[in-house]
């Protein structure tokens, strides 16, 4: 590999499996970070930027599955699952998570290098613009990587749903989003009829953004058709 092979972040709680692939990968010309943990995993995707993730599903605090979803909510950096786990219904729920390649150890490391090429070669086929890991919107700030909402600096701890919401709007700031496609990104198409769900979720986050429905300063009603997140 040359200087250009990019950058890897390999994600394994294993301190041998870390020191073998650092050595392998750094030998080919790639630069490498590392992660012992899956909420370490998601933070420094978000400020590492790496090229490819090799993931192990078997994390202390977190399964990978977990960890990839997470990504999956605002990047799409190519993730390769590197796990013992070989059963065929583990495959398909990684790789429906938002895994790109799967790969069980034992391993080559031929191979292994093969797969990361691979997916670097498509992502450059596939690229498109990425979601930026944080969102702000006036005072309102939004770590997608973390899950982490701030106002003016103070922090607002919402639940995994308000989260989920309020991210769905900042990812359409100024746009109405119609009840169906708030319904269908949050609970799913089976709710998308369910409008009462966010008449109850928006007033939970207008409640702790002290946003006043009133004189809104974050989201805006659209009686009828959905709600827009309001751009200073």
């Amino acid at each position: 590999m040359t200087e250009a092979a990019g950058k890897v972040l390999v994600v394994d709680d294993e301190a041998q499996i870390r020191r073998f692939l650092r050595i392998a990968l750094e030998a080919h010309g790639f630069t490498v970070a590392e992660a012992i943990r899956g909420q370490d995993a998601v933070a420094r995707t978000a400020s590492e930027n790496p090229d490819v993730v090799i993931l192990d599903l078997g994390l202390p605090d977190m399964d990978g599955k977990t960890v990839v979803a997470r990504i999956r909510e605002w990047s799409s950096v190519p993730i390769l699952i590197l796990s013992v786990r070989q059963s065929e219904a583990e495959k398909v729920a990684a790789l429906d998570a938002g895994a790109d390649d799967y790969v069980v150890k034992p391993f080559g490391i031929a191979e292994l290098l093969a797969r990361l090429r691979a997916l670097r070669r498509n992502r450059r086929t596939d690229a498109g613009p990425s979601e930026p890991a944080e969102l702000t919107v006036g005072d309102l700030r939004i770590d997608l990587a973390r899950r982490e909402v701030q106002v003016a600096g103070n922090p607002v701890r919402l639940t995994r749903k308000e989260f989920d919401l309020l991210a769905m709007l900042a990812r359409n700031a100024g746009r109405i989003v119609t009840h169906p496609q708030l319904l269908r990104a949050v609970w799913g198409r089976a709710h998308e009829n369910d409008v009462h769900y966010l008449r109850v979720f928006v007033g939970q986050i207008r409640e702790k953004l002290a946003d006043d429905p009133a004189h809104p300063r974050f989201i805006l009603n659209e009686p009828g058709v959905g709600y827009r997140l309001l751009v200073p």
